[in-house]
């Protein structure tokens, strides 16, 4: 499957910011499952790309001169081998057996977690701890924020992707299976729509298997990856600070261009 992205983010502010900065993880990498054909980010001035702790590609963009505004383009074309259900990997997966704030497994979690996968600590124990969630927390926008904890989103037993991914981690890190954040694209169907979207990935014998809690799908084959870390805050595509500039707007649009589709042998 060959897709062809384009993603802009666009920041207003009420009055002059007199100085910020943005950390971009808006660039993905060749892997086992994908294979960047083209990539390019459109910033208000060239900033050369970093290797973050997590592996993943930072660009740092600092704005010191007063703006109003920021405007955030990535494109390009990536292909995804829907065949391809893990990735191996030659770092050590135990960092991620780390809670965070947002991670962290309390006794309702621990309990949930332990309940549905017993002594397994396979695959299919996870899929159906992730089959289980799915159920335990339908999507709803609206109930969370961006700061929700894992246990207050499975308190309210409702949340979005990024809740979803939180809960799945702190779940797999209480049975003491290492398990990381991830960001990125996911492919929505027929109607060509493609979404920024979060799910989890849990390490697993030899490699990292994906569980997307939201979907209740446990195959990779429609899910672009940027970028990954221990919680939303390490992996999230665009984070920055500000001095000034009063309130926000913030509108970000992911786009999918015509022909933005094509199956590969």
């Amino acid at each position: 499957m060959k897709l062809s992205i384009r993603h802009d983010t666009t920041y207003r502010y009420d009055d002059q910011v007199r100085a910020s900065i943005q950390y971009l993880r808006l660039t993905p990498q060749e892997s086992e499952r994908q294979h960047v054909l083209s990539w390019q980010l459109t910033l208000p001035h060239p900033v050369r790309a970093q290797v973050d702790p997590f592996g993943n590609i930072l660009h740092v963009l600092t704005l010191d001169e007063p703006h109003d505004a920021i405007v955030i383009s990535a494109r390009g074309q990536v292909e995804i081998d829907e065949r391809r259900e893990a990735e191996h990997d030659k770092h050590s997966a135990l960092p991620f057996l780390r809670f965070t704030r947002l991670t962290t497994a309390d006794e309702a979690l621990r309990e949930f977690a332990a309940l549905q996968c017993g002594s397994r600590r396979d695959r299919s124990g996870l899929i159906e701890l992730m089959e289980a969630l799915h159920e335990q927390m339908p999507f709803k926008r609206g109930v969370t924020r961006l700061d929700s904890t894992a246990a207050e989103a499975f308190a309210g037993r409702a949340g979005v992707c990024q809740d979803h991914t939180h809960a799945f981690l702190a779940c797999a890190r209480s049975l003491g299976v290492p398990a990381r954040f991830v960001s990125g694209y996911l492919y929505q169907g027929n109607d060509q729509n493609l979404a920024s979207h979060a799910w989890a990935e849990a390490w697993l014998g030899d490699a990292w298997y994906s569980f997307d809690v939201t979907n209740n799908l446990s195959r990779p084959e429609r899910h672009l990856k940027l970028a990954v870390g221990l919680d939303y805050l390490d992996a999230c595509p665009v984070r920055g600070m500000r001095r000034g500039g009063g309130g926000e707007q913030m509108h970000a649009k992911v786009d999918a261009p015509p022909l933005m589709l094509v199956q590969t042998q």
